[in-house]
């Protein structure tokens, strides 16, 4: 089951833990509720520094819910078995996380109130920070070369499916009163800024104090350091802890370390191809 996938509507999922059913449950039978706050993302695009700032705004910037609870318990993920048993139990108001592109969202959203996150991150850093991850996520294949990955990345041949499927469909929401986009690198140049415009997209008035302890218990150093939110605790049977560790630089801008003069090209490419005309920028463009 390990490292294996499986196809649903046209896309590749984990085997480990994720299956057809659940994933049709999701869309067609999951109830979203007007008080749930969702954080999605494409995965490695800052899914789990969004779910700690989202876990210390609901308490005001306390960091004691953050070091006592697991980060996939304060936040579970709808998207597969073990994550839909806990969100189904979840009391309200719930945070609920997701990879799931849009079209396989639950359908109850289009009738609700509930709250949509979605963080993108720059492309390039996405696939190195997934390269690196699919070697010590056991749910994932073995990414081989960085070469034949970023070919799989491109076409869309990875798990959760295309990176720009996923941006461009949920990015069809923008402008809709319940869904707040946000990047990896606004968080990263302007944190305390982030999250006044978080805390305003919620409705929830924290003083100046508690969004700086919001900054603070949220950073990098604080999340590697924290247990219940670095995957430390993630069992054997999901992670190859030998491999490295779940929370490894949380930079902008590392895939120039990684990516050759050609590979960035064929990016760019790719990039220009599937994005131009879109009418949409980012910070990376």
């Amino acid at each position: 089951m390990a490292r294996e996938y499986f196809t649903h509507k046209g896309l590749l999922f984990p085997c480990l833990d994720y299956s057809p059913e659940v994933l049709s449950y999701v869309e067609n039978e999951f109830q979203v509720q007007d008080d749930d706050v969702f954080n999605i993302t494409y995965p490695k695009s800052g899914t789990n520094w969004m779910l700690e700032i989202l876990s210390l705004i609901r308490c005001d910037g306390d960091p004691g819910w953050v070091r006592s609870v697991l980060n996939w318990e304060r936040a579970p993920w709808v998207d597969n078995q073990n994550g839909l048993k806990a969100a189904l139990k979840y009391p309200p108001p719930r945070l609920i996380c997701s990879h799931l592109p849009v079209q396989l969202f639950p359908k109850s959203l289009q009738r609700s109130k509930a709250k949509i996150i979605y963080t993108l991150r720059c492309p390039k850093d996405v696939l190195v920070s997934l390269y690196h991850f699919s070697k010590l996520l056991l749910l994932l294949k073995d990414p081989g070369s960085l070469d034949s990955f970023l070919e799989d990345f491109l076409s869309g041949n990875v798990a959760y499916g295309s990176w720009f499927d996923h941006v461009t469909g949920w990015m069809g929401l923008k402008g809709n009163e319940n869904f707040f986009p946000i990047t990896y690198e606004e968080l990263q140049q302007d944190p305390l800024g982030s999250v006044r415009r978080i805390c305003h997209f919620l409705g929830k008035e924290l003083s100046e104090e508690q969004m700086a302890a919001v900054v603070e218990n949220a950073s990098f150093q604080s999340m590697k350091g924290n247990k219940m939110s670095n995957f430390s605790q993630a069992e054997d049977q999901y992670m190859d802890h030998q491999k490295g560790e779940f929370l490894r630089k949380g930079i902008c801008g590392d895939w120039r370390n990684h990516l050759s003069e050609a590979q960035s090209q064929r990016f760019d490419t790719v990039y220009r191809e599937r994005m131009q005309g879109l009418g949409m920028t980012f910070p990376w463009d």
